[in-house]
């Protein structure tokens, strides 16, 4: 006896797709890239008591809090007890903006001391070098064969 044949429309790509798979949701949602600004969140409380020191830092760094009107894309529910009602922050989190220039900058300016620092241990351990007894013993080493006859 012939087995029945399926109708073809249960042999379409949708019936036989791949599986959707599920991904947590981020604590912190992403933030839409905006032409000439870098964003960061900047912490403003842990363990529920304020973190003015850090946030004070940051701003002399330049960040400012990003106002929720630029970002009306960010479907956020802000902290009740807020400090910044106009702007986005999340769990003690806020989300402040800078301009890129400026960022680059800052990034310039500790990949030069960062280079600096290394530079200068490179050059105290170097010092300390005596031929006679190397820090640092380059590896050479060759390998002959002999010719097999003895």
């Amino acid at each position: 006896m012939a087995e029945p044949r399926q109708t073809r429309e249960m042999e379409t790509r949708g019936a036989t797709g791949r599986k959707t798979h599920y991904t947590p949701p981020s604590t912190i949602p992403d933030v839409p890239e905006k032409d000439g600004w870098k964003h960061r969140w900047i912490r403003t409380s842990i363990v529920g008591k304020a973190d003015n020191t850090n946030v004070s830092t940051r701003f002399r760094e330049g960040w400012e809090p990003a106002p929720k009107s630029e970002y009306p894309t960010m479907h956020v529910m802000t902290d009740r007890d807020s400090r910044f009602p106009d702007n986005i922050e999340v769990g003690g989190l806020l989300l402040c903006r800078a301009p890129s220039e400026l960022m680059d900058s800052r990034a310039q300016y500790y990949a030069d001391r960062a280079a600096q620092q290394t530079a200068s241990v490179d050059q105290n351990l170097m010092r300390e070098n005596d031929p006679r007894m190397p820090l640092f013993k380059e590896g050479r080493s060759s390998v002959s064969f002999g010719s097999g006859r003895k």
